[in-house]
């Protein structure tokens, strides 16, 4: 192969290179830049004063409120509780407890997610001790994402333990008028904690801002090293070479 020949077929590869990597480190950026909006939308949500009942049974769509703080009145339906098992909080495995409440002045029910709570490990189908207030009770929930979703080896179970809940489904298969477009709400981690005896550390929503920069870091970092390479071995060797030879 020709000197001349080899020359720009390194050259060409080695600028295709650095673009290529040049052009998914801004890729990169600019998801980082959406994910960005995204965090500052979900923190401008959650400093909004809180909904009252009102507010959340008159919401239609999950997006409109979704991260906001709410206030609501009601019952606890102890007998529908659920137990979604395989959860973790403080790097132990155990439950989310789940129970509907019924709003006050209405017949309709959210499903508050109320907390975490650690399983028996010598009997997995025995139920945790929780205290369920009787009563009317206030509480102070954030409006969320679904629960997620686990794999789940018996497809969808019923019963007081599940791998997963599918709100739509177990209000069909519990007749219950669910409020099922909100989801599961959370209770907020200061609602009774002490009397409940459930954990409610609750992880802080991420949007995966730093895994974007840390992608476009590498990218940036992998065209320098291109840039680099090819400075080295077809610039300034080759120019040594041609001084140091006789």
């Amino acid at each position: 192969m020709p000197q001349t020949f080899r020359f720009w077929l390194v050259s060409a590869a080695a600028l295709a290179g650095v673009g290529i990597t040049l052009a998914l480190g801004q890729w990169q950026l600019g998801r980082a830049a959406e994910k960005q909006a995204l965090q500052t939308a979900i923190d401008n949500q959650a400093r909004l004063a809180p909904l009252n009942q009102t507010d959340v049974s008159a919401s239609t769509l999950l997006a409109d409120v979704v991260h906001r703080r709410a206030t609501l009145q009601g019952q606890w339906l102890r007998e529908a509780t659920v137990y979604l098992d395989n959860r973790q909080m403080a790097a132990r495995q155990g439950f989310f407890v789940l129970t509907p409440l019924r709003l006050s002045g209405s017949n309709a029910l959210l499903v508050v997610q109320r907390g975490w709570v650690p399983r028996d490990f010598t009997d997995r189908n025995r139920l945790p001790a929780v205290h369920t207030p009787e009563g009317e009770v206030r509480i102070t929930v954030r409006i969320a994402p679904p629960p997620s979703k686990l794999y789940d080896f018996q497809g969808a179970p019923t019963g007081a333990i599940r791998q997963n809940i599918d709100l739509t489904a177990y209000a069909a298969e519990t007749r219950l008028p669910l409020l099922t477009q909100l989801s599961a709400l959370e209770l907020a981690p200061d609602a009774g904690k002490a009397s409940d005896g459930l954990l409610r550390n609750w992880p802080a929503f991420n949007t995966g801002i730093d895994k974007h920069h840390g992608y476009a870091f590498q990218w940036f970092g992998l065209g320098g090293l291109i840039a680099l390479l090819y400075v080295w071995f077809q610039i300034i060797q080759p120019r040594r070479q041609r001084h140091v030879s006789p």
